[in-house]
C-alpha cells in the first residue's frame, strides 16, 4: 500500500529546477557509472538494445537534479539503527541543494514521513524520531516505492534513485517465508530439500514486478546473519538491487555501517541517468550494451544491462 505519496508527485511536478516533461514512447532510462577512464563532462554514450542501435536521446550526470527516496525499515538493535540516523544525517548534510530527499518508512504500508524542500532540517529531524519497532516490510513496499520513483522518472528530467536502510529479518515479517517441513517422517518433503524456496519465489516474483521500473534501487542492510534462510533473503536483496542496475550492501558490524552508507551515497550521486531510444520491435527483455570512448579508449563502464519498456 502506498499512502499518501501523491504530494511528492505534485511537489517534483511544480518544481520548475527539475526540468521539463520527456516524451516516453520508445523510450527507456538507465542508471550508469563511469568506473575508469577520464571522459570530462558530456561523455559520448552509445548504446545497443539486443545489438540494435539505441540513440542515448538523453543523458544527466553528476551535478544534474537529483531524487533521492530514503525508505527506512529498521525494527531491531537500535545501536545499529543509531549509527546508520547519525551517519544518514551526515550524508544528507553534504549534498548539494539541488539533491532532493523525501523520507519514507514501510511498516503497514509505504508512509511519507519528510517531504523534500529546500530546508533539510525537518528531513533530518524525522531520521532522527524514527523508532526501531514493528515488523519489516521491505519486500512489500519495494515495487510501490520503485513504482514511485519510476513516475518522477517519467514525469521530469532528474536522476532518480531509491535507497532503503533495513536492518529485516525474514523470520519478523507478517507473512511467513520459511517453508516450514510438512511431513517431518518423509526425508524427501520438498520442504526439506529448498528450506528457502518461498524467499527465492518471493523475489523472483518482484524482478519480474520491477523488470520495466526504470530506477535503481540501493539496499544497505545493517545487520547481517548467518543462518541459511537470512543468508538467503539477504542475498535476494543483492539480486532485487543488481536487477534495477543498483546495488546491495551488507554490514558485518556497527563499525562498518558509516562507510557503507557513504559508499551508497557516493554511488547515487555519482549516477548518469542515460535515456535509450528503443528500436522498433525490440524484445521486451532484451540485452543493453553500453560504450564511452574517453582519451581513445573505451571507459570501464558499468550500467543497468536489462530493462523492460513500459508500453503506452
Amino acid at each position: 500500500m502506498l499512502r499518501p505519496c501523491l504530494p511528492l508527485l505534485i511537489f517534483f511536478a511544480g518544481v520548475s529546477s527539475l526540468g521539463t516533461l520527456q516524451a516516453q514512447t520508445a523510450a527507456v532510462s538507465i542508471p550508469a557509472w563511469i568506473e575508469e577512464g577520464n571522459c570530462g563532462p558530456a561523455p559520448k554514450f552509445a548504446a545497443t538494445f539486443n545489438g540494435k542501435l539505441a540513440p542515448v536521446i538523453s543523458q544527466l550526470g553528476q551535478g544534474s537534479d537529483q531524487v533521492l527516496l530514503l525508505v527506512l525499515d529498521v525494527t531491531g538493535d537500535a545501536s545499529l539503527v543509531d549509527a546508520a540516523k547519525q551517519a544518514l544525517v551526515a550524508q544528507i548534510s553534504k549534498l548539494p541543494a539541488n539533491a532532493w530527499v523525501a523520507l519514507l518508512r514501510d511498516q503497514d504500508g509505504l508512509h511519507v514521513l519528510a517531504d523534500p524542500g529546500p530546508d533539510r532540517q525537518p528531513l533530518l529531524d524525522a531520521i532522527k524520531g524514527v523508532a526501531s519497532t514493528g515488523k519489516p516490510g521491505l519486500l512489500e513496499t519495494v515495487t510501490p516505492a520503485l513504482s514511485l520513483a519510476d513516475d518522477l522518472i517519467r514525469k521530469s528530467a532528474v536522476r532518480v534513485s531509491v535507497l532503503y536502510i533495513t536492518d529485516s529479518n525474514i523470520y519478523n515479517y507478517r507473512e511467513d517465508y520459511t517453508n516450514p517441513v510438512i511431513n517431518e517422517s518423509d526425508p524427501h518433503d520438498i520442504s526439506r530439500v529448498f528450506p528457502d524456496a518461498l524467499i527465492q519465489d518471493k523475489i523472483s516474483k518482484l524482478v519480474e514486478d520491477i523488470g520495466s521500473l526504470e530506477a535503481p534501487l540501493f539496499v544497505l542492510h545493517l545487520n547481517y546473519r548467518a543462518d541459511t534462510l537470512n543468508q538467503s533473503y539477504e542475498n535476494g536483496l543483492l539480486t532485487l538491487a543488481d536487477a534495477t542496475g543498483g546495488r546491495g550492501l551488507l554490514c558485518r558490524s556497527v563499525g562498518e555501517i558509516p562507510d557503507k552508507i557513504t559508499e551508497a551515497f557516493n554511488r547515487i550521486s555519482s549516477a548518469w541517468r542515460l535515456t535509450l531510444q528503443v528500436p522498433p520491435k525490440s524484445h521486451n527483455n532484451a540485452q543493453i550494451h553500453l560504450s564511452a570512448p574517453c582519451d581513445g579508449e573505451d571507459a570501464k563502464l558499468s550500467w543497468r544491462t536489462r530493462v523492460r519498456p513500459k508500453e503506452g
